[in-house]
């Protein structure tokens, strides 16, 4: 009984254990060598799997640079898709290049009467103001003689009407002759004509007759842009013989001033309408109407001066550059292609042609117009028929990737 074995569970004899028992006491690795080679089968057919699914994928394209940078070639060109460049029917289009000015028949400029030195100033060069508005004064000793003669033409006015008064009485009693009443009234009239002749001057200097300053204040004749400044504060102003103080522009409506080259001169007509485009605002299409040509040409460049006016609807700044398309009475063919086949890259306009070999040109083109269906106008660089690239942002950024 001593030399007995009992097992864990209590049951039987533990002195002669089952020969799995055996197995696991004698080997306990061979359970985890099992589990292991498992795990590597499993591992195996996954790989397969992966590899199958990776054998069915396209091939990434893979980009070959060329000696020519313009030019790239793709291991699977197919993944990058082409079309013909169509015909496109327009009328002709004639595009210049201009700038902004202001209508001269809408400067205004700001005077002041009244010589002195200016003491304050109101309003800037680049200020919109109002009509009415007070800009600068003017610390005048001109308004001040001009006022001392007021009031002597005051008294005498006075004076003169107290003798013809009593001229008046006297003649009606028969104390003075009819030759003394008529002096007295000639003396009279002159003293209010003096006396409104200097209440005027006043008032063309900028002051008020009743209300005696030596200060002017000089207003804005019309509502507008200062375009102009020509006075600082403690300067002089020296009336009509100086140049004006400011000058005030009406930019509700501008001139547009293009340079037109002679040979294209036939194609433009005064009365005709242009689309103005600004490099500011390339979105925004404005109507002008051409109201001049000039009659003499540019000796130099051999152009004349085109004036287009333009209603201002805000944004239209002097000296803001743009570019004015004229349409003519031809009709002429243009080239179209999908939208997405043009490459806007460093401010140009690219596409991708087609090459014989299979590979792609990048070759620099000029966009018109959008048309319908996702269409654009190629105004030059590329002909109908020649195959381009539908996506060249694609091939560009698979290219750049490489």
């Amino acid at each position: 009984m001593a030399g007995r074995r009992v097992r864990p569970d209590g049951s039987g004899n533990a002195a002669h254990p089952s020969r799995h028992e055996d197995i696991e006491m004698k080997c306990p690795r061979g359970r985890s060598v099992a589990l292991l080679l498992v795990a590597i089968f499993i591992s195996a057919s996954c790989g397969k799997n992966k590899q199958n699914l990776a054998a069915e994928a396209p091939p990434p394209a893979q980009v070959v640079h060329e000696q020519n940078f313009s030019v790239v070639g793709v291991d699977h060109p197919e993944q990058f898709p082409v079309t013909a460049a169509v015909e496109h029917e327009a009328v002709s289009q004639l595009v210049v290049t201009g700038t902004v000015y202001p209508d001269i028949d809408r400067n205004v400029s700001v005077i002041s009467l009244a010589s002195g030195r200016v003491i304050d100033i109101h309003a800037r060069l680049g200020d919109t103001v109002h009509k009415g508005q007070v800009l600068l004064r003017v610390r005048s000793d001109e308004v001040s003689g001009g006022f001392s003669d007021y009031r002597k033409a005051v008294s005498d006015e006075l004076l003169a009407r107290q003798r013809l008064n009593r001229a008046k009485e006297l003649y009606a009693h028969g104390a003075t002759a009819q030759s003394d009443l008529e002096m007295a009234e000639d003396t009279e009239e002159n003293a209010k004509i003096t006396l409104q002749a200097t209440a005027e001057h006043l008032r063309l200097l900028g002051n008020d007759p009743d209300h005696p300053s030596d200060v002017v204040d000089v207003v804005a004749p019309i509502s507008g842009v200062i375009t102009d400044q020509q006075v600082v504060a403690g300067g002089g102003v020296l009336g009509l013989s100086s140049s004006n103080p400011f000058t005030i522009s009406d930019l509700s409506v501008v001139w547009i001033v293009c340079d037109v080259y002679e040979n294209h001169l036939p194609d433009v007509h005064v009365g005709e309408t242009a689309d103005i485009r600004l490099n500011a605002y390339p979105d925004q299409v404005l109507k002008g109407t051409i109201s001049n040509i000039g009659a003499v040409l540019d000796p130099t460049i051999r152009t004349a001066k085109v004036r287009i006016e333009v209603r201002n609807p805000g944004f239209l700044r002097i000296g803001m550059f743009a570019t004015a398309t004229f349409y003519g009475q031809k009709k002429e063919v243009q080239t179209a292609v999908p939208a997405t086949a043009i490459l806007h890259l460093h401010d140009r306009d690219w596409v991708y042609l087609e090459t014989q070999d299979h590979k792609f040109q990048r070759v620099e083109v000029v966009s018109g117009d959008q048309l319908p269906d996702h269409m654009q106008v190629i105004t030059s660089g590329l002909k109908p028929g020649q195959m381009v690239v539908t996506n060249a942002l694609s091939l560009q950024n698979t290219a750049d990737n490489e």
